[in-house]
This record gives structure tokens, C-alpha cells and sequence, in this order.
């Protein structure tokens, strides 16, 4: 062997070792993940046993409750006043509806934009 070749080899084999030794680290640093998670998992309360968890009403499942809802009002501003900011509106509540119809859209109307209907006319 001549020298280049030696030397060429010996680059190679320190590149090796690099590689290596990276590797390494990437190993210790899975297995240290592993460990803080076991750990904090180990910290965690245990489970609920089957005699702590929820049981049903005993008048049977919750039942879904419909009902028609009217919006507040937007208050309005008298003639001449600044008009209301969005800021200045509070969260519009809604009350029950005294009417059990349900609303229904105009007939000819879809519904919705583009809906595909003739719309009102």
C-alpha cells in the first residue's frame, strides 16, 4: 500500500467512528425519552376501577331537548345618535319561543346561498 491509500483509509475510518458516535447519541437520546416518559407516566394517577366509573342516570339515558329559540333584539339607536360598535353590543342572548312551529324558509327559497333553488320570487 502506498501512503495515499493510507491515508485515504484512515479518513474513512474516522468517518466510521463518527457515524458511529452519532448514532450512539441518537440512541441515548431515544432511550432517554423513553425513560422521562415511563416516569412521568409512573407519576400519573392510576386508572378508574369498574366500580368508579359513571353509571347511567337511573331514569335512562339523557334525551335530546328541542325546542324553537328567538334571539334578543339589537337595540336600537334614536334618530341622530352614533350608531353601536361591535364592542359595545353584548353577547346576544336568546330566550325559549312561545310559537312550536318550526321555521321554515320561504316557499321557492333553498335555504341557503347557492343552494341550487329558484330562490324567493
Amino acid at each position: 500500500m502506498n501512503t495515499a491509500s493510507m491515508q485515504l483509509a484512515a479518513a474513512s475510518g474516522l468517518m466510521s467512528l463518527v457515524l458511529f458516535l452519532v448514532a450512539l447519541a441518537v440512541l441515548a437520546l431515544l432511550a432517554g425519552g423513553f425513560w422521562m416518559t415511563s416516569r412521568e407516566k409512573y407519576r400519573e394517577p392510576p386508572r378508574p376501577r369498574p366500580e368508579e366509573q359513571p353509571r347511567l342516570p337511573a331514569d335512562g339515558p339523557v334525551r335530546e331537548l328541542r325546542e324553537n329559540r328567538e334571539s334578543a333584539d339589537v337595540p336600537q339607536v334614536p334618530k341622530g345618535e352614533r350608531p353601536l360598535t361591535p364592542y359595545e353590543l353584548t353577547n346576544m342572548d336568546s330566550r325559549p319561543s312561545t310559537s312550536k312551529d318550526r321555521p321554515r324558509w320561504s316557499k321557492g327559497s333553498s335555504g341557503s346561498f347557492g343552494g341550487g333553488g329558484l330562490g324567493a320570487h
